[in-house]
């Protein structure tokens, strides 16, 4: 797949993804794309590596008493889970493994909802000020013509589907924002999978996508 991936994150996405101040759904969405792309991995290294750099160059400030315990009370409080030891590696899928993560296994364990036309979506559970979803768009269907309030990370783990801006197959990554506006089509031959996220709802052109989009939270 590495070969055949032409489209990558920005420098800002991966920036802010190693400083840690994304939104769970794009953290999400930028680590299952990482864990594709040996071009992506190899700039959040250097990105990381420069960030270290001036951590070492601050003024250390001692912390106060019982930092510790309090940030281990608010992760169990949120029900994060911390490491206990290396898990078990799962067979490989078409889910990348932080995907794989979220939702406890590949394809089988996704419940898939539609949302018309034939395309279906599985909203992810995270933090609420974005939202991460699986796209299931059938071969040749398309989805609605819409722009975006905000940004939008597309990222294609199965298939592949074209738009007013280029052709996206497995491992690319479209960022899209208020200036695009684009009627996103699955190529014929193969269904497409996509892990999509947004922090804010997209813009439908058609009355019967809007009139729906309350109910299917995109």
């Amino acid at each position: 797949m590495q070969d055949q991936i032409k489209h990558h994150l920005t420098d800002a996405l991966l920036m802010a993804y190693s400083a840690g101040t994304l939104p769970e759904a794009f953290s999400l969405t930028v680590a299952a794309h990482i864990s594709l792309c040996d071009d992506c991995r190899a700039r959040l290294g250097a990105f990381e590596a420069v960030g270290g750099a001036l951590i070492d160059t601050t003024e250390a400030h001692p912390m106060a008493a019982g930092s510790l315990e309090a940030t281990l009370e608010r992760i169990k409080a949120e029900g994060t889970q911390l490491p206990q030891g290396h898990a078990a590696p799962r067979p490989r899928g078409i889910l990348p493994r932080p995907v794989q993560d979220y939702i406890g296994g590949d394809l089988d364990c996704v419940r898939w909802r539609p949302v018309g036309m034939g395309v279906r979506q599985a909203i992810i559970p995270t933090a609420r000020d974005a939202t991460a979803r699986l796209l299931y768009i059938p071969a040749g269907a398309a989805v609605p013509d819409h722009g975006h309030r905000g940004t939008e990370l597309t990222l294609v783990l199965q298939g592949a589907f074209h738009d007013e801006v280029d052709r996206f197959g497995p491992g690319d990554i479209e960022v899209a924002d208020e200036d695009l506006d684009h009627r996103p089509v699955a190529d014929a031959g193969a269904d497409c999978i996509c892990l999509a996220a947004t922090d804010a709802p997209l813009r439908f052109k058609g009355l019967l996508p809007r009139l729906a989009q309350p109910f299917l939270r995109i």
